[in-house]
């Protein structure tokens, strides 16, 4: 063989061993599950309960008919601002003026009547008064059976003046109630405030509300200085908000704005709402107020809010994603393990329970299923009580791949996707 041929021999084989090496490199390079790691640091962290609702005044007032009529007289209209005390609507009172002075002439009436029984009283005591002085003097000159006659004749009228001063009281009571029903015919504002609802035009008939309120409703007039949101929470996570809460609401008709709030009260007892397709369950709120402190004025009621309250607030404490955070079922505690159970263990073996953890990854790139207890949930975000340390790397994602993990597996960085530059064809 000649001198060439050997080197050239010995050439390719270098050749095939590299490519074997590179090869194997390659391999090595790309074995492990793709997965998001991240690093355990400080955060600020701000736990909250969002829920939703509408804008309502504080103080609101619907005003409704007592009494029955036409009315003949409409001196407001919605939207407008009144003043307590200012006129705002008539019924017809013309039905009325005539009750009242039916009222009074029956009151003259009985006053009348009640004189002439006080003078027949007073005549019928006189006579017996003095038939009982004659009797003493001449017993002969008046009979005892004349004597009682006049004593019947003064109890008789003294019953008669008793009935007429009773029948005065009730003409006076039926005059005041005439009156009453008058003044009812002209309704005027029982405070200061906008006619947020009107719901009836001059000429209709306004009725009584004795049984339909809504029926009966003619204005509703709010205080809009100070409003409020009425949020339904989840049972689960009313137990979470206390009275002076600061919360941060979004008005849909501000869409570009948020405002402050304060919890101001929480209902003690619960709001059910039947469950869609009439199930026998169903969902168990509260209902939590918000006094909003910066409203726009141009907020009107009923205007539909998104609050979320803050209940806790964290400052430079560990944190991890949510979404690392998952349960491995029957996993070994060793003793005076503080990791937080979820819910109560489902102990199929002595010495086993559901824990809560997450993986952990190694110098080699391997993982291993740590212990964690946490603290409150920001939005991203779950704050470490025990379990990791600052700088720990752990698996962040994705939430497919933290699922199938297990001990010792191999993992490797997920590959960033490149965003496309301005003015590329995707």
């Amino acid at each position: 063989m000649s001198k060439g041929m050997r080197w050239s021999l010995i050439g390719l084989g270098v050749a095939a061993v590299a490519a074997v090496a590179v090869n194997l490199a390659a391999k090595r390079g790309n074995k492990g599950v793709e997965v998001r790691m991240e690093q355990v640091d400080t955060r600020d962290l701000v736990a909250s309960v969002t829920a939703s609702g509408q804008v309502q005044p504080r103080t609101r007032v619907d005003l409704a008919a007592d009494i029955s009529g036409r009315i003949v007289r409409l001196a407001v209209k919605e939207g407008e601002m009144v003043r307590k005390g200012q006129f705002l609507l008539e019924i017809d009172p013309q039905e009325y003026v005539a009750a009242v002075q039916r009222s009074e002439a029956a009151l003259s009436s009985s006053k009348a009547q009640a004189a002439q029984a006080k003078a027949s009283q007073l005549q019928a005591q006189r006579n017996y008064e003095r038939s009982m002085e004659i009797r003493k003097t001449n017993a002969q000159l008046i009979a005892e059976e004349q004597l009682e006659q006049l004593k019947t004749t003064l109890e008789v009228n003294q019953a008669l003046l008793e009935s007429a001063e009773h029948n005065v009281e009730q003409s006076v009571a039926a005059l005041q109630d005439a009156k009453s029903k008058l003044s009812k015919t002209t309704i005027l504002a029982p405070m200061t405030g906008r006619i947020t609802r009107l719901v009836v035009e001059q000429g209709e008939t306004a009725v009584p509300g004795t049984f339909n309120k809504d029926a009966a409703t003619l204005l509703t007039i709010s205080d809009m200085t100070i409003l409020e949101t009425k949020v339904k929470v989840d049972e689960t996570d009313v137990s979470r908000i206390s009275v002076g809460d600061s919360a941060v609401v979004q008005i849909d008709a501000f869409p570009d704005t948020t405002f402050l709030g304060r919890v101001v009260e929480i209902s003690n007892s619960s709001v059910k709402a039947a469950a869609a397709g009439g199930q026998s369950d169903q969902a168990i709120d509260y209902e939590v107020t918000i006094q909003l402190l910066n409203p726009p004025p141009d907020t009107r009621p009923d205007f539909s809010t998104t609050a979320k309250v803050v209940t806790d607030v964290r400052t430079k404490v560990l944190s991890i994603p949510i979404i690392a955070l998952t349960v491995r079922e029957n996993e070994n505690i060793a003793p005076g393990d503080t990791a937080m159970t979820m819910g109560k263990a489902n102990q199929k073996e002595v010495g086993k329970r559901d824990v809560e953890g997450v993986f952990v990854v190694a110098a080699d790139n391997t993982v291993t299923f740590r212990p964690v207890k946490v603290g409150i949930a920001g939005d991203r975000y779950f704050e470490v009580i025990t379990g990791l340390k600052q700088g720990d790397k752990i698996v962040g994602g994705t939430y497919q791949a933290i699922r199938e993990l297990k001990d010792g597996d191999v993992v490797r960085q997920q590959k960033e996707e490149k965003k496309p530059t301005p003015g590329s064809k995707s």
